[in-house]
C-alpha cells in the first residue's frame, strides 16, 4: 500500500458481546458483523475498563486505565493535559474525526488555568477528546442541562427539516412512542413494545451511518481515523418500526441469575440489586419486552453497518482501512437481578471486538477467533503502531494488538475494570465515604475477582461457572486463588505511572548519581574514584 492505512473505529453503546450471532446468540442474527468477523479477527475475551460510558470511553481515547486518567464517573471532566487519540495520531499524519458520541466532558477549569480558549482550534481538540467534530450526537438531548453538555443540535435541525415538530424533536419523536393516542416518553419502560414515533430512516442509527459516509467522502488524501460512535442500543429502549416488533418473548433468553444471589454476603452487590432499575429488570413482565426492543435496536445497527460496508466497498476503501468494531460496555438486561450496567459481571464489562487489518501480513488470521485476554485500552496503541508510531509510549498503558492480527501473541496475565459507585444512594446506606467507593474486577485466564474495599470480594471460576453464579471467595479451597488475584490487584494499583519518561530512559539513569555530579555520601577522592568506577562498570 502506498500510504498508511485509514482507521475506521466503530463503537456501539451498551452492546453486550453475546448479543451478536457471531458471538453465539441463537435468535438475533447479525450477518453484517458476522461477515466482518470472517474478514478479520474476533476477540472472545475483550474487556472494557469501566462499566459506564464516560470512564470507559476516556480509557479508550487515552489508552489508559481509569485509575490513571481519573475520570471515574460519568460527566467527570477528562484532565486537559491527557493525551488522546488525536494527540497520538496527528503527529503520524492522521486526521482524527468524530461522528457520534464520546461522552466527553471538557475540563474547562483546567483549560482556563492554562489559558486555552475552548473556541480555538487547539481548545476544541482538547475539549473534544482530540477529535475534529464532524457531528457530535450524544444520544440524550435535555433542555435543562447546561450548554456544555447539550449536544445534538445537528440532529435536531435534521429532524425539523424532515418535518418533525416540537421544541425537542429528538425526545418527542425519536425517544417517544404513542400508547392509546397519548405520547409516552421512551424513558418509561412500558414504552418498549411500541414503535418510536420517528420514521426508521430518520432514526439515530441510519442518521449516523449517513453522516459517517458523508464524512468519509469529505476526507482528502491524508490518512484518516474516523470514530463512528453509534448511540444505540443504549436506552431509551425503544426502536422504530419495524424493528420494535422483530423479536418476542420466544426470542428472549432467560435471565442468568440464581436465588442464592439474592442473599449475597457482598453488601455492594446487594446495594446494586436494590436499585430501582434492578427491581424493574427483575420483573419478567418488564424485562422481556425491554430485551426484545434491545434486540431490535441491535438488528437495526447491524443492518446499517451493511449500508456502511457497501459504501466502503463502492469507494474501494476496504483495501486500505483498518476496521474496528466494539462497544464501550455491556448491559445486564436482568442478569444477576440487575439492570443497567454499573457492576462488574461479564454482561457489563465483556465487549465485542472485531478487527479487520487490510495488510497482507494479517491474511493468515482472517476469520479466526482469538481467546487472548485483551482490553479496550489496547486499541489506541494498535492505531499508533499501525501509523508507524511507538505503541510503547509511556503515556499508553495498553498493548498493541497488531501481533495478534498477524498470528502472533501478546503478554497479559490479567485484565482490570473499574467502577466508582460514589453517586449511588446505597453508598450512604452502607456508610461508605466517597473515597472508598472504587471497585475493581481482576480477570485472569480462568478466575475473576470483584474487589470492593471494606467488604469481602466476589470470586468466580469463569471456566466452570461462566454465568458467575457461585461466589467462591470464602471457600478455603480457593484461598490461594483469591490471594493470587489480590496480589495482582495490588501490583497493578502500585505500579509507577510515569507518563513523561520511558522505561528505557529510567534504565539509563539507574545508579548514575555520581556520574551525573550528585556525590552524596562520598567521603574523599578515593571513594569518588571507586564510585565512578562502579557506575561505569554496571
Amino acid at each position: 500500500m502506498a500510504c498508511k492505512p485509514n482507521i475506521l473505529f466503530i463503537m456501539a453503546d451498551q452492546l453486550r458481546a453475546d448479543y451478536l450471532s457471531c458471538y453465539g446468540h441463537p435468535a438475533l442474527k447479525t450477518p453484517n458483523l458476522d461477515w466482518l468477523a470472517s474478514r478479520g479477527v474476533r476477540f472472545s475475551r475483550a474487556y472494557a475498563q469501566s462499566a459506564v460510558c464516560g470512564p470507559a470511553r476516556m480509557s479508550v481515547y487515552t489508552g489508559r486505565y481509569v485509575l490513571s486518567h481519573g475520570a471515574s464517573l460519568n460527566d467527570t471532566p477528562l484532565r486537559q493535559d491527557e493525551w488522546t487519540i488525536g494527540d497520538h495520531l496527528r503527529p503520524l499524519g492522521y486526521r482524527t474525526v468524530l461522528v457520534g458520541k464520546t461522552h466527553m466532558r471538557a475540563d474547562l477549569e483546567g483549560m482556563g488555568k492554562r489559558k486555552i480558549d475552548p473556541a480555538s482550534v487547539e481548545g476544541s481538540l482538547v475539549a473534544e477528546a482530540g477529535f475534529e467534530t464532524y457531528s457530535r450526537e450524544e444520544g440524550i438531548y435535555l433542555d435543562h442541562w447546561p450548554a456544555e453538555k447539550r449536544f445534538g443540535a445537528d440532529y435536531n435541525r435534521y429532524l425539523r427539516d424532515r418535518g418533525y415538530s416540537g421544541a425537542n424533536p429528538w425526545h418527542e419523536w425519536v425517544n417517544s412512542v404513542e400508547i392509546d393516542g397519548e405520547v409516552v416518553s421512551g424513558w418509561m419502560l412500558e414504552a418498549s413494545p411500541y414503535p418510536a414515533r420517528v420514521r426508521e430512516e430518520d432514526s439515530e442509527t441510519p442518521y449516523l451511518t449517513h453522516r459517517a459516509i458523508e464524512c468519509i467522502d469529505a476526507m482528502g488524501d491524508q490518512p484518516w481515523c474516523i470514530h463512528l460512535s453509534y448511540i444505540k442500543p443504549h436506552w431509551p429502549y425503544v426502536a422504530p418500526a419495524p424493528y420494535h416488533a422483530l423479536f418476542n418473548a420466544n426470542d428472549v433468553l432467560p435471565a442468568v441469575r440464581s436465588a442464592d444471589e439474592r442473599i449475597t454476603q457482598n453488601p455492594v452487590f446487594a446495594g446494586f440489586q436494590r436499585r430501582r432499575v434492578s427491581r424493574s429488570f427483575s420483573d419478567e413482565k418488564v424485562r422481556v419486552p425491554v430485551v426484545a426492543a434491545y434486540m431490535g435496536l441491535v438488528k437495526q445497527l447491524d443492518d446499517q453497518l451493511g449500508v456502511l460496508f457497501a459504501a466502503l466497498k463502492a469507494r474501494g476503501l476496504f483495501e486500505n482501512t483498518l476496521i474496528v468494531f466494539t462497544s464501550d460496555h455491556g448491559d445486564y438486561l436482568g442478569d444477576h437481578w440487575l439492570g443497567e450496567k454499573e457492576f462488574l459481571h461479564e454482561p457489563a464489562i465483556r465487549v465485542p471486538l472485531i478487527i479487520v487489518d487490510p495488510r497482507e501480513q494479517s491474511d493468515a488470521s482472517r476469520g479466526s477467533v482469538s481467546h487472548a485476554l485483551v482490553e479496550s485500552i489496547d486499541l489506541l496503541p494498535t492505531f499508533v503502531e499501525l501509523g508507524e508510531g511507538d505503541p510503547a509510549h509511556p503515556r499508553l498503558e495498553g498493548i498493541s494488538l497488531l501481533p495478534l492480527l498477524s498470528g502472533g501473541t501478546i503478554e497479559r496475565r490479567y485484565s482490570f475494570c473499574e467502577y466508582d459507585y460514589a453517586t449511588m444512594r446505597f453508598r450512604r446506606e452502607l456508610g461508605q465515604p466517597i473515597d472508598k467507593t472504587g471497585i475493581v474486577a481482576v480477570v485472569g485466564a480462568r478466575w475473576k475477582m470483584i474487589a470492593c474495599p471494606g467488604f469481602e470480594p466476589l470470586l468466580f471460576d469463569l471456566e466452570n461457572d461462566p454465568g458467575e453464579l457461585e461466589n467462591r471467595s470464602l471457600d478455603p479451597q480457593y484461598a490461594a486463588i483469591r490471594n493470587e488475584l489480590e496480589a495482582a490487584l495490588i501490583d497493578w494499583a502500585l505500579r509507577p505511572r510515569r507518563v513523561t519518561e520511558s522505561d528505557e530512559n529510567v534504565e539509563r539513569r539507574t545508579d548514575t548519581q555520581v556520574t551525573r555530579g550528585i556525590k552524596l555520601g562520598i567521603r574523599n577522592a578515593n571513594e569518588l574514584a571507586v564510585a565512578l568506577a562502579e557506575e561505569a562498570g554496571q
